[in-house]
């Protein structure tokens, strides 16, 4: 009988890159073509990266220093431009929310808590249900964070709440409820100045517009535009945030998107829902 001779896996063409790149190109174009492929994300990997960027994120953001003169200079500025817009009203809403027990206390843990919960959540959903969107938006989400690092060190920002002149109530101090680490006994484990850009509205507008985008039900995408929407009356109630604060947390999010979009070449929400499996290799003996 003759020998049979197998194929290898070098006998056999390549599977072509996507974006008709070459795969063979000195450059690495085609390797930058495969890293830009969707991929079915791995879970123990996600965690890690999560875990760790959220940690990067905290040091980096609690070891910029506490510029206390400058950050109430800029308050200042903040509380004035926005008198010139006709848009301070800031105080007039602190004060009537603050007058309701139950609804303050609310936001207090609302801001204290639901934009990790919902921001975790949404990464979930986009995991299990949306794994070819995933790496996509999880880059948008990474870029809007990692850029308002920047403006937490060049622009310190003390919220209206620290303002000494300003009036304002901090609502977790006044009705002792446990809330954020940026208020009441938890404030020295926490950058007080850092305020601008707002990441309460950087992150719940990313699950807000994720959760618009891609569910289905007329319900789901209604919930998801009023989270942001919510959470913009939270921080401004409880004296969190100026409204320009929301509009530094919108803008990084643009600058996240902007950069999936240059990374991917679209938008997450046009990528397709899921990671097309990649052809298996049928190795066939030659004939002698």
């Amino acid at each position: 009988m003759g020998e049979a001779n197998v194929r290898t896996l070098e006998d056999l063409p390549a599977t072509p890159p996507p974006n008709g790149e070459r795969a063979d190109r000195p450059d690495g174009r085609g390797r930058l073509a495969q890293l830009r492929s969707p991929r079915t994300p791995r879970l123990w990997f996600e965690v890690l990266l999560i875990a760790v960027s959220y940690w990067t994120y905290s040091l980096i953001r609690n070891a910029v220093p506490e510029q206390k003169a400058q950050a109430l200079k800029n308050a200042d500025w903040i509380w004035r431009t926005e008198h010139s817009l006709g848009i301070a009203v800031e105080h007039t809403v602190n004060h009537a929310v603050n007058s309701v027990t139950w609804l303050i206390v609310s936001m207090n843990y609302y801001y204290a808590t639901l934009h990790f919960i919902v921001t975790i959540g949404v990464l979930i959903w986009l995991y299990h249900w949306h794994p070819g969107r995933y790496a996509a938006a999880r880059l948008a989400l990474f870029a809007t964070t990692g850029i308002a690092l920047v403006g937490y060190y060049f622009y310190p920002l003390a919220p209206p709440r620290l303002m000494p002149d300003g009036g304002f109530v901090d609502t977790v101090i006044e009705h002792g409820t446990w809330g954020s680490m940026a208020s009441g006994n938890l404030a020295s484990m926490s950058n007080q100045y850092a305020a601008m850009p707002s990441m309460h509205i950087g992150w719940s507008l990313w699950c807000g517009l994720t959760i618009a985008l891609l569910a289905k039900p007329v319900w789901g995408k209604v919930l998801g535009l009023l989270y942001p929407a919510t959470t913009l009356t939270v921080i401004v109630s409880t004296a969190n945030h100026f409204w320009l604060d929301a509009l530094g947390g919108a803008l990084c999010l643009a600058f996240g998107c902007a950069l999936a979009f240059a990374w991917y070449g679209t938008l997450p929400h046009r990528l397709a829902r899921h990671v097309a499996p990649q052809p298996e290799l049928e190795l066939e003996p030659l004939r002698a």
